[in-house]
Parts: structure tokens; C-alpha cells; sequence
């Protein structure tokens, strides 16, 4: 039977989502956990591969296994399983065809940036940081020119396996809240440092260093050289992925902890 799952973690005790040699990543402490329950091997697919120390509200996962057990086996049996740092939501079986990232229709992404002059406490780890007063509405301007249908090589790491860099950015909201800046994203797919270096350009205009249309310019040249420093995994959430409605899915996107936004 295949099984769907949703799951939240702290990505700074983790080497990313991906299963690692070290087995230091989010998918080999599942794996671990849902093996002890199944009493057997079990692979996971998840719907985004998080880089290290980026976090996670709502990561959507399905895995194989013939082991009959009660949902709340999957759910609070893997917790007692996991490390602190994660926890399993959810559990629901789905069809055959189901497949946590081929079948998404869309991924949501939030960063969270502290613009103070000192650094975070806090909130160390769970935010990124920028030491000076930002413009929004010079990088709301910026950010409406990203929106739609590119090649967003421009904002693409050197290592991503992605097979396009075309990607269609449906979402790009930028609000503030107190000293905390909001980014939320919304995409088909995103390419590998995708959101950071985004949030890294907008930095940079709304610092003054750039201008809003210098963001335009980087977009069009397709080079990742044109862009700005990819900014910290810290600030970064990964909040869940779309599925059709025939799926019967309970919710597969989650909102941020009050404290981080």
C-alpha cells in the first residue's frame, strides 16, 4: 500500500532533506523510524529536497510498504522514532499513481528576515538577518518583475539538477511585520538556491544598492553571475505542495509558527 505523509522539522541539526552517505539528512531519520514500524526496509519520496538548515512546516512524503498497521502507528509510532527535530503530522493512504513531487501542481516557500541592526537571538537559526532598514516598496516593485513564466538561470545554483531552468512564479509577496520581513513564494518547481538568491537580490534594492529594474536585467541575461550573494538557508521555510483534489489529501500546506512570522 502506498501511504502519504506531511512532516515538519528544524532543518539545523540536518544536512538537508536528501538522503546523505552519513545518514545525516532529514530522509534517512524517516526512513529509520518508519523501518522500525513497518519491520522492514522502507524508502520515502519527499516533495522538496531542503538544503542544510532550512526549515520545514509541512514536507510531503509517500512511501511503499506492505505492513498493515493503524494510522497511528504512522504517525505517532515514526515520531517515537524520530530525532526531536521532526515530526510526522499526518499519515493517509493514497492511489498507486500518487507521487509526492511529480504529481505536485505547485510548492509554497516563505523566507522570514530580521532587519535590525542586531543580530538575532531569539530567533537565532529560524530567521535570516539584514543589519540595516530595507525599502519595501522598492522591492515589491523589484519582486513584480520576476512574476510569471522565465529562465530563472540568473537565480539558479551551479550544482542544480533540474532538468529546465524555465519555472512559472505564480506568487511573490513581500510584507512587514514589526522588524520581520515576509517573502512568499509560490511556483510550479523551484530550482536548487532558487528562493535565496531571489531573496538576496531584493536585498540588494532594498538596500538602494540596485535599482528595482536592475532585477529585470539579471533575470534576462540568464547568468548566475549577474545576480547577488545567495542569502542564508536560515530564514527559509519550505510550507507544502499542491495536489489534485482526488487525491483526498488533508491539508498538504501549513503556515509558520506565530513566532517566526
Amino acid at each position: 500500500m502506498r501511504r502519504a505523509l506531511a512532516l515538519e522539522y528544524d532543518g539545523r541539526p540536518f544536512c538537508g532533506f536528501q538522503s546523505q552517505s552519513s545518514r545525516c539528512g532529514v530522509q534517512d531519520a524517516l526512513e529509520q523510524a518508519l523501518t522500525a514500524i513497518a519491520s522492514a526496509p522502507v524508502r520515502v519520496v519527499g516533495a522538496g529536497r531542503t538544503d542544510a538548515g532550512v526549515h520545514a512546516t509541512s514536507q510531503i512524503v509517500h512511501f511503499d510498504s506492505p505492513a498493515e498497521r493503524p494510522e497511528t502507528a504512522w504517525v505517532r509510532g515514526v515520531n517515537a522514532n524520530l530525532p526531536d527535530a521532526a515530526s510526522v503530522l499526518w499519515c493517509a493512504p493514497v492511489p498507486a499513481d500518487f507521487h509526492a513531487r511529480n504529481k505536485a501542481l505547485a510548492r509554497r516557500y516563505t523566507y522570514i528576515l530580521l532587519a535590525r541592526p542586531e543580530r538575532p537571538g531569539l530567533l537565532q537559526g529560524r530567521v535570516g538577518w539584514h543589519h540595516a532598514p530595507l525599502d519595501l516598496d522598492a522591492m515589491r516593485d523589484a519582486a513584480a518583475r520576476l512574476l510569471g513564466r522565465h529562465d530563472f538561470s540568473s537565480f539558479r545554483a551551479a550544482m542544480c539538477q533540474a532538468k529546465s531552468p524555465v519555472k512559472n512564479l505564480a506568487v511573490l509577496d513581500i510584507a512587514r511585520h514589526g522588524e520581520l520581513l515576509r517573502f512568499d513564494f509560490e511556483a510550479d518547481a523551484f530550482l536548487h538556491h532558487m528562493v535565496r538568491n531571489i531573496v538576496g537580490a531584493l536585498v540588494d534594492v532594498g538596500t538602494g544598492k540596485r535599482s528595482p529594474e536592475w532585477i529585470a536585467e539579471v533575470l534576462e541575461a540568464a547568468d548566475r553571475t549577474r545576480g547577488a550573494p545567495t542569502f542564508a538557508a536560515d530564514g527559509l521555510y519550505f510550507r507544502g505542495s499542491l495536489y489534485d483534489a482526488r487525491y483526498g489529501l488533508p491539508p498538504t500546506v501549513r503556515d509558520l509558527p506565530a513566532l517566526a512570522g
